[in-house]
């Protein structure tokens, strides 16, 4: 399974759990913009206080215009991210988007059909935040050492390549960081994953995926945001490329079929997600999240699918920085057919 350099494709999604089982099984057709003018004011939690700015149908389609996660204020290398961002006012999101039949117990399906970049260039942003990232001090992390310098690398991104440098030219491979459903009560930092989904950061969640989440409240109250043009392992640093877009992604409803954590399904993997500290215990949340799976909806013995993963699970770091930690645990759809 190449969950890292794999090309994306959507012709497998009309055999997805989505289509199978949801109450859409095919997209409608309805097209809805979301643009900045109809978003107004973007979010910076996630939860059920907030004003919908949309609702649509099963099998309805979105093209959200995605802020980057600085909502633009890093415009050029020179910029100070200290004097210009305020933790936790980071991750912007499109939404809450109002699902229409969906009710506590259901799982919402969000397929991601495409990420076009949008702006001017340099539209892509990535920088050195003090007391953030995966290598100094933080809050959570205390020690006496300085921080780390302040840096702002501010990038061409086109829908090919991340022109990282004269010398480095990596692959355009955009997913979305932050991807949400309403906690039930609770109001939640744009920056914070957990079992609703929120900031998980993991790369595979592009493109040609379908990603699940749990519904606690009525309508699901979908949020998305923080698009990254490309990011590696852990997001060591704290910040991927950031950059503005034009996501388009088409929403459907699985009826009394309920989830506890995330879950992501392409082409030729299924993919449990878990989120807390430490990352150990990310790591159990989603492998034992996906033996809940395979045995729920693939016919595996409980402790055979334990033994089993043991030998060809694969497992995929979301980010190691932001308040709590993202892993993603996975098993190729060969073995499962």
């Amino acid at each position: 399974m190449e969950m890292i350099m794999r090309a994306y494709s959507n012709d497998w999604v009309s055999n997805s759990m989505m289509y199978k089982h949801g109450v859409a099984k095919a997209p409608t057709g309805k097209v809805h913009t979301l643009s900045a003018e109809v978003q107004g004011v973007y979010n910076y939690t996630i939860g059920p206080y907030s004003n919908p700015v949309l609702e649509v149908e099963p099998g309805d389609t979105i093209i959200a215009e995605t802020q980057d996660a600085f909502e633009g204020k890093i415009r050029s290398e020179s910029d100070k991210p200290s004097k210009l961002l305020k933790v936790p006012f980071l991750n912007p999101q499109c939404g809450p988007i109002m699902v229409k039949g969906a009710q506590p117990g259901d799982t919402i399906c969000i397929h991601i059909e495409k990420m076009v970049p949008r702006g001017d260039q340099p539209r892509g942003t990535c920088c050195m935040i003090p007391e953030f990232g995966g290598l100094t001090g933080t809050n959570l992390t205390a020690t006496l050492n300085d921080p780390l310098p302040e840096i702002v690398r501010k990038i061409h991104v086109d829908e090919e390549t991340v022109h990282w440098s004269d010398r480095v030219k990596l692959p355009y491979r955009p997913h979305i960081g932050t991807l949400s459903t309403s906690p039930e009560i609770d109001s939640i930092n744009s920056l914070t994953p957990d079992s609703h989904g929120g900031n998980m950061d993991l790369p595979d969640m592009g493109p040609g995926t379908v990603t699940y989440l749990p519904v606690r409240v009525e309508g699901a109250r979908v949020f998305i945001g923080d698009a990254h043009a490309c990011q590696g392992d852990g997001e060591v640093c704290g910040v991927a490329v950031e950059y503005p877009t034009f996501t388009t992604f088409t929403v459907n409803v699985i009826k009394n079929y309920d989830i506890e954590w995330p879950r992501l399904e392409a082409d030729d993997f299924i993919m449990a997600i878990g989120s807390t500290r430490p990352l150990e215990d990310a790591c159990r949340i989603a492998y034992r999240e996906l033996i809940y799976w395979l045995e729920r909806d693939f016919g595996f013995e409980r402790y055979d699918a334990y033994m089993m993963l043991s030998q060809c699970g694969k497992v995929r770091l979301g980010n190691f920085v932001d308040p709590k930690y993202t892993m993603g645990a996975a098993i190729p759809k060969k073995y499962i057919a």
